[in-house]
């Protein structure tokens, strides 16, 4: 017997325990691994602490401090000198593995996408067994069939190895314990370093209960982030069954076209529950927005945007920025207005950038100015962006006074999300 024995959670499941008299107790049904918290690095979280037994059509829990598990000629064995009944409360603190883990699906961090669980991997020390790894690759769904040696055996032929693809056990953790079947890799912390876009696909493939969990999990910013990245249906599901409070708080933190956007699709009362639970000014922000017909111009630009006096010095507009700290979206274009709000002029970043710190803001901007008016119908839009090739343009009322801005990327979402629309 060798101090330490690997083997696989598929090649133990369903094998006879054998007595220390020779004879047959049982057929092992599933494995029992603690999942108390008590320290990030603690092998213990690893441990094997029971080991579900079939005897006489009974199925029980006993510890698996007495059992042992070898390995002769690839041939596993499992041995038990004495059967030890495991407490409810031990039971409820443990993770089942062919129940809550295999065939399960998992977030690869590195991936960015979900990954099905086709087998787990173990190792028998002289202090227990432990969980190392779960298996991700076709190797463990081959073995589960029992086929991954002939198939290996076939492709060393012609010099093709099938790649172990494993996530360590210690990345592993439960999204939610009151719903086992989707598990994390990593932790809460490291799912929120993805990308809001990357956060989105993996919430959109996971199950609604288990979506809603890691979203709840979300700050408000990144919330609002992903929120704004997701598909309308399940935007429409999150908001359905987060908190009216909290999902207030999120659309707060979005900008009010999305906002506007999202709450359209929903019903009447619930749209008009979260404006009353929203702060009065971000609020009537996207009421006067849903007052736009979906083709008008009106309908998709964006309130946030930066403006200026003309009378304003270069150096005190990069001081504004710097305390704004706005989006990268509304430093494409930089409009600049009368005390009224009267669109007269715009300038870009280059301008800014490239002037000096004592000039005017109306010695930098244009002032023959490519405009859009709200009530126009956003054919227009296409046609002006590329006659200017500008990738922001101001709207104004009939009195050109500046409303907001079209942003290109919001022009090409819409286009997108219409032909999804449209294929459904």
């Amino acid at each position: 017997m060798t101090s330490l024995t690997t083997f696989y959670l598929s090649g133990i499941v369903g094998k006879e325990v054998f007595g220390a008299d020779g004879d047959a107790i049982g057929k092992i049904k599933d494995l029992l691994v603690n999942t108390m918290p008590s320290g990030t690095s603690d092998p213990n979280q690893q441990l094997v602490t029971g080991i579900r037994l079939k005897i006489n059509k009974e199925l029980r829990f006993y510890s698996f401090k007495s059992f042992m598990v070898t390995k002769a000629r690839e041939v596993l064995n499992v041995t038990c000198t004495e059967l030890i009944e495991l407490g409810a409360e031990e039971i409820s603190n443990g993770l089942l593995l062919v129940e809550n883990i295999l065939d399960k699906q998992i977030v690869d961090l590195n991936g960015r996408k979900l990954v099905r669980v086709n087998d787990v991997r173990l190792a028998t020390l002289p202090a227990g067994t432990y969980t190392i790894a779960v298996d991700i690759g076709i190797e463990g769904l081959l073995r589960r069939i029992g086929i991954s040696i002939p198939i290996k055996r076939v492709l060393s032929l012609f010099k093709i190895n099938i790649p172990a693809k494993y996530i360590l056990w210690d990345d592993v953790q439960a999204i939610d314990h009151s719903n086992l079947n989707i598990r994390l890799s990593k932790s809460y912390s490291k799912l929120h370093t993805l990308h809001p876009s990357d956060i989105a696909d993996i919430l959109e493939d996971m199950g609604k209960k288990s979506s809603m969990s890691i979203f709840a999990s979300l700050d408000e910013e990144k919330a609002a982030d992903v929120l704004e990245e997701l598909e309308p249906n399940a935007q429409i599901h999150i908001l359905e069954n987060l908190p009216v409070n909290k999902a207030a708080d999120v659309l707060e933190k979005m900008p009010a076209d999305e906002v506007a956007d999202i709450l359209d699709e929903l019903e009447d009362d619930k749209a008009e529950m979260l404006l009353k639970e929203m702060d009065t000014e971000s609020s009537q922000e996207v009421r006067d927005l849903l007052e736009y017909d979906d083709d008008r111009v009106g309908s998709i630009m964006t309130t946030d945007f930066l403006s200026f006096s003309s009378t304003m010095t270069v150096a005190e507009v990069l001081v504004e920025l710097r305390s704004k700290k706005p989006e990268s979206a509304e430093l494409y274009n930089m409009f600049v207005v009368e005390a009224n709000e009267e669109l007269i002029g715009m300038f870009n970043l280059r301008d800014l950038v490239v002037s000096e710190p004592f000039l005017l803001v109306s010695q930098i901007m244009k002032s023959e100015t490519v405009y859009l008016f709200d009530e126009q119908k956003v054919g227009a839009i296409a046609r002006i962006v590329s006659k200017y090739n500008l990738l922001a343009v101001p709207v104004v009322d009939q009195e050109y006074h500046l409303q907001g801005m079209v942003v290109i990327d919001d022009v090409i979402e819409d286009l997108i999300r219409k032909r999804r629309t449209n294929k459904r």
